[in-house]
């Protein structure tokens, strides 16, 4: 059997965890809203149309907050269609997916239904087709208690009370050659300068984030940060990252170790804002909001008819290989909780999502499950650590780590939990901790998610395939922590005091 060690001190915290992290994503695109959070006449929709199931499994995904309404749609999207009677909404040729937009959610729906799922709206703006004074009157809209021209049309709307949204993307992916309204790293720094400027005017408590590159892997990627911040440093709050992962080559090995791709994405732009900051010689430090993030390449050859009415587009079905890649995902934010302080797994319900619906049912995907467990355990203090582990060789990352691991303390709570992942798709690992730094604790909870068949997926037929269950393959004996990590496995270990 493997071996490993983890060492952690608890007086060495790496940062505290921003519960934002564990956010999630809802665009205009295939049945993520339409058929997904909101369908009048469905089974089990309320009176606003709002599906009952899925606001359930929401609740239990965790998701404090959630962006909204894209993606590439919000660089096309009126703001304006989507308010006021239902009847009068006009339908829109939608460029971005090319499908019809009948606008029958829009912003008040929105937050309304962000209410109901106990999470922060995330709104972006139009900096494609539209710029500053579109994006200075939705925040009017939402955010004006009376008295003015858009928060009267709110509250004739029927919502007397502003929206109070917070937190504001500056666009989308702007530096894309598939974006609508594409711009230049200057034209879109300035922009999104002065947008942030002007919005701050209206509303000095909000927070901006501004367009990092559409990937890490665009051509691009590096200068476009480093121009975008030399042109909005001083006015802006984050600087978004998006990066999507897919096992195109049937290689299970080199997939898992996408991880550590990702590590190293996060790490370089910290680095380009750290280095833009001292060109600046600001006080002022950029923090990361990795706003897209999930695996995408199940729905690759999926085939929609165009211009109709959200079709079905982009609609993985997730199998257990890709929730421990999902699981070690979260583990790397959590991992760099200093920097990052908003993460959105894209997107919420059907399109790429841990949630999937039909006319009939919700159920989980197979990524729902560390996901749910790391949003509702991972809050606290992630301690830095040292982890001794075997490593594998991979074509692109060359040696990669066989276990992902971090470790978060809630001093309030007393507890401390490990969230683990074994690469290894032939044997367990063997895990050791000294643990003397926590006297008196014990293992809790050791939970597991394990299956045989790498491919398994979860179904409306079957939506228990692939599930966590619990396990005592943990234990704690002279103060030292030893767990047997099953071979390519997700796991969660929780001590406190017994």
């Amino acid at each position: 059997m493997k071996q490993a060690v983890l060492h952690v001190d608890k007086h060495f915290p790496l940062g505290k965890v921003d519960k934002r992290i564990f956010g999630s994503f809802a665009e205009h695109l295939g049945r993520c809203v339409y058929g997904g959070i909101y369908q009048p006449g469905q089974a089990t929709a309320d009176e606003n149309g709002f599906r009952r199931d899925v606001l359930s499994l929401v609740r239990e995904l965790g998701v404090p907050v959630v962006r909204y309404p894209g993606g590439n749609f919000v660089s096309g999207y009126n703001w304006e269609d989507g308010v006021g009677p239902r009847d009068s909404r006009p339908s829109r040729a939608e460029l971005a997916w090319g499908v019809i937009e009948t606008n029958q959610f829009g912003t008040d729906e929105f937050a309304e239904w962000c209410r109901q799922a106990g999470a922060e709206p995330m709104m972006a703006v139009n900096l494609g087709t539209r710029g500053i004074a579109d994006a200075k009157n939705l925040l009017e809209y939402c955010n004006f208690k009376e008295g003015t021209y858009y928060s009267d049309m709110r509250v004739r709307n029927g919502f007397s009370q502003p929206h109070g949204i917070k937190l504001w993307c500056l666009g989308n992916e702007m530096d894309g050659e598939w974006q609508i309204g594409r711009k230049t790293a200057y034209e879109y720094g300035r922009l999104a300068a002065e947008t942030s400027r002007v919005m701050k005017m209206l509303d000095p408590e909000i927070e901006t984030v501004a367009c990092g590159s559409s990937f890490w892997t665009i051509p691009g990627f590096g200068k476009w940060e480093s121009d975008v911040l030399a042109e909005c440093y001083d006015t802006v709050d984050y600087l978004s990252l998006h990066q999507y992962y897919g096992n195109r080559e049937n290689d299970t090995p080199e997939y898992l170790a996408n991880s550590a791709a990702m590590d190293r994405f996060i790490s370089e732009v910290v680095s380009i804002c750290d280095a833009e900051k001292a060109k600046a010689r600001s006080k002022k430090t950029i923090h990361l909001s990795f706003d897209e993030w999930n695996i995408w390449y199940h729905s690759n050859e999926q085939k929609t008819e165009r211009w109709s009415v959200a079709p079905r587009q982009l609609e993985d079905v997730y199998n257990f290989e890709d929730a421990l890649l999902a699981g070690s995902m979260l583990i790397t934010l959590l991992r760099h909780c200093d920097r990052v302080k908003i993460a959105c797994i894209a997107q919420l319900v059907n399109v790429i999502a841990p949630i999937m619906t039909s006319d009939a049912a919700a159920w989980k995907q197979t990524i729902f499950f560390p996901f749910a467990y790391t949003s509702r355990y991972g809050r606290g203090t992630v301690l830095q650590s040292a982890v001794d582990s075997p490593v594998y060789e991979t074509k692109s990352l060359g040696d990669v780590p066989v276990l992902d691991i971090a470790p978060v303390w809630d001093c309030e709570a007393d507890t401390l939990t490990l969230f683990a992942v074994n690469k290894d798709l032939g044997e367990d690992v063997k895990l050791q901790c000294d643990l003397r730094q926590f006297s008196g604790y014990g293992v809790t909870e050791h939970v597991v998610l394990m299956h045989h068949d790498m491919k398994a997926v979860n179904t409306e037929i079957s939506p228990e395939t692939v599930s966590p269950r619990r396990t005592n393959r943990s234990s704690v004996e002279n103060g030292v922590l030893t767990a047997l990590l099953a071979r390519h496995s997700w796991n969660m270990i929780r001590l406190k005091p017994l």
